[in-house]
This record gives C-alpha cells, sequence and structure tokens, in this order.
C-alpha cells in the first residue's frame, strides 16, 4: 500500500487485489468521502468525479477506486455481487483507517445505483467505523437484511423523475433503524444528467457529511 506523503494527491492500492484509486485532500481536510460507484462505471465516472471535487472544496477529502479488478469486471456477475462490492469497501475503509493522510479522518460512505447497496453493507459491517453514508440514485433495496443492521446517519437522495427507483428507496428507508432522510431532486432521472442536478446533490450530500462527523456504534432513530 502507497499513501502520498508529501503531495495532496496520488494514486493509491486498495486491499490484497490492489485495487485501483485515487486519493485527494484538500488542506487541513475534515473527514475523507470513499466513493462506491455503480455498475458498469469505474473510479473516472464524470458524475462521482464531479461530487468529489465540489466536496473537496468544501473540506472533505476523497477516495475514488475500482471496486473490480479489471478480470473480474469482464464477469457482469461481479458487477451485481453486493457481498462482494461490500467487501471491496470495507477494505478500503479500513485502508483508510491504517494509511498516514487519512487515519485520523471520520470516514463517510458515498455509494451510487448498486455503489450504494455496497456501501450500506459495508457501514453495516464496521460498527463505529463510518460516520455517515449517502446514496445518489442508489439500490438500497439491494442491501438485503443487512439495512436493519445500518447504524449510522444515512441520506437517500433520488430523482424526482426517477419513479421506479423512487419506490425502492421509499421501501428501503421504512427499513432502516438509523438516522435517516430522504430527499428528491426535482426533474432528475437516474443518472442526474439535467441541469443543476448534480449540484443539488452536491449540496445535500456535503451538508449531510459535514453535520455527521463522528463514527457512531449505536442507533438512532429517525
Amino acid at each position: 500500500m502507497t499513501v502520498p506523503t508529501s503531495a495532496l494527491e496520488g494514486e493509491v492500492a486498495i486491499g490484497e487485489k490492489r485495487l485501483e484509486g485515487m486519493l485527494e485532500l484538500p488542506p487541513n481536510p475534515r473527514g475523507l468521502v470513499v466513493f462506491a460507484h455503480g455498475s458498469g462505471s469505474s473510479r473516472f465516472s464524470p458524475r462521482n468525479n464531479l461530487v468529489a471535487g465540489r466536496l473537496r472544496e468544501r473540506g472533505s477529502g476523497t477516495l475514488l477506486f475500482d471496486l473490480l479488478t479489471d478480470s473480474e469486471a469482464q464477469d457482469r456477475r461481479n458487477v451485481f455481487d453486493i457481498p462482494l462490492l461490500a467487501d471491496r469497501m470495507a477494505e478500503a475503509v479500513e485502508w483508510a483507517r491504517r494509511a498516514t493522510e487519512t487515519r485520523d479522518l471520520p470516514v463517510g460512505l458515498f455509494g451510487a445505483s448498486t455503489g450504494a447497496a455496497a456501501a450500506l453493507v459495508a457501514a453495516a459491517n464496521l460498527p463505529g467505523k463510518v460516520s455517515a453514508v449517502v446514496s445518489r440514485g442508489g439500490r438500497p433495496d439491494r442491501s438485503g437484511d443487512a439495512l436493519p443492521r445500518v447504524k449510522v446517519p444515512t441520506l437517500l437522495i433520488v430523482g424526482g423523475a426517477d419513479y421506479g427507483v423512487i419506490a425502492l428507496n421509499e421501501a428501503a428507508f421504512a427499513r432502516l433503524a438509523c438516522k435517516k432522510d430522504l430527499r428528491l431532486v426535482q426533474g432528475a432521472r437516474h443518472l442526474f444528467e439535467e441541469p443543476g442536478t448534480l449540484e443539488a446533490v452536491v449540496e445535500f450530500a456535503a451538508g449531510w457529511f459535514e453535520e455527521h462527523r463522528a463514527p457512531q456504534g449505536d442507533g438512532q432513530s429517525g
């Protein structure tokens, strides 16, 4: 594992598979957000990178990494293997807690599409090690029985025109037993490509991470 020792950004390798990632830290970061991209995407996701850049402007470091190796990604079953993806997210969190640059920072998770389920399962499996979770256009319903075990503040952001996914998020929201919120971005469909919609995501996500910096081991109702 290599972590930048002097620069504020650099390539990193996560876990036994040496998954490729990019760690970027603003001056005096107040937290770290680890991103879980959706199916068919990677650390180069333009939407996640836009959100990450805006979060850095507001004082959070970011870690975007590939949840699968190139060969693993060729098998579409892996793309939807939530336990596998959640394990990779957990590896990234543990890596961040050991790395010199990030070990003192509270870690939040940001998941898009199926990556949201991976982030929620990872948070459920890492009590006391994650401060908050944000889902963008996610599929939290794919988290299954992990949903009631999530103990950290969780924000579900859904496009107001993403009708099928709204219902799935509402069903998952009802199963969460932590501090939680569900916010609709009016006019946005699943990819949040409409003008101004990603900016709304940034505002919601940044506010959530800023409000919930400290890891929580016990659940909160909300």
